[in-house]
């Protein structure tokens, strides 16, 4: 399952490198000795064909990590379906094939721990992949990843290119969406504690009950995973990316409130769906290369606050 591939001298493309796991995995390579590939979104249009492959017959990557994905929460899951399936489904398939005609090295993609069953045996497995039924509210993300996992095997077997594939569970950090509706769970928490506190409200809703189970990562400590795998993981079999540690809805909230400084009440809109009852990564694979997070909770809150404070001026035209 190891192998020795050296980043050293490499011309590297990181796919969707503008967005939040991205601008991470940007950041991370710049301290490696290698050439990062610049990225024109304006001009690269990810689910059109022709244009992926011109582009990496342009610039001829010799390794390629996959972090481009149209993603949301539960609320844009649920309510753009097609758009989460196409979108996610044409972005690897253009990816992916257009690397084996080049001869690209080695590739990575990065898919998404929703790829698990709902009810999958906790902490999750990555054996626990195709064993039971996603969850509803997103199954059509999930789906797409799923495909995109078995995309990379099916080369590796067919063509025997090195490609593999890393499963992050949620994620945090600069660069998040805070779109006050299609957000993830922390960025939305993030928004509203911040807001409720310039406002002087006596208190925010919180989705759900608050009962659910997650596990968080802060977006560079999986950068930092990413460079580990590229350089000493090959094999078909994916791999969870996470700290293999999980703490209430409720419990994360209220770190988020005290990271924000917002004093008022937390109350919860059970009107809004919970999602999977319990979500937390078996992470014994990567650990076995080395590898653990190394960035704890408050750290990464404290580190993320300060990025959202840095950049509030543009997220408020959003």
């Amino acid at each position: 399952m190891s192998a020795d591939y050296a980043l050293e001298g490499k011309r590297v493309w990181v796919a969707g490198q503008r967005g939040m796991v991205g601008s991470a995995l940007m950041r991370r390579l710049a301290g490696e000795d290698c050439t990062l590939i610049p990225e024109d979104r304006d001009r690269l249009d990810l689910t059109r064909q022709a244009e992926v492959e011109a582009f990496v017959a342009e610039t001829r990557p010799q390794a390629v990590i996959l972090a481009a994905a149209k993603v949301g929460g539960i609320h844009a899951n649920s309510t753009q379906p097609a758009a989460f399936l196409y979108d996610n489904l044409m972005i690897e398939a253009n990816i992916i094939h257009a690397c084996a005609g080049v001869g690209v090295e080695k590739l990575l993609f990065l898919g998404s721990s929703c790829i698990y069953p709902r009810e999958a045996p906790q902490p999750i497995s990555e054996d626990s992949l195709l064993t039971g039924p996603l969850e509803p509210t997103n199954e059509w993300y999930a789906i797409a990843k799923i495909a995109g996992i078995k995309l990379c095997q099916a080369y590796r077997r067919q063509h025997g290119h090195d490609y593999i594939s890393a499963m992050p569970t949620n994620m945090y950090g600069p660069g998040d969406n805070f779109h006050p509706e299609n957000s993830h769970v922390p960025a939305a928490l993030m928004r509203r504690f911040h807001e409720a506190k310039e406002a002087g409200a006596p208190e925010v809703a919180v989705w759900g009950t608050g009962r659910p189970l997650r596990e968080f990562l802060y977006v560079d400590d999986l950068a930092d995973a990413c460079v580990l795998l590229l350089r000493r993981y090959s094999h078909e079999r994916t791999v969870n990316v996470g700290t293999g540690e999980d703490i209430p809805i409720s419990a994360f909230a209220e770190a988020v409130r005290d990271t924000v400084g917002f004093t008022g009440r937390l109350v919860y809109d059970t009107t809004r769906p919970d999602g999977t009852p319990r979500k937390v990564l078996d992470v014994s694979t990567l650990a076995g290369l080395g590898w653990r997070a190394p960035t704890s909770l408050h750290d990464g809150l404290t580190q993320y606050y300060r990025w959202f404070l840095d950049h509030i001026a543009d997220l408020r035209e959003r």
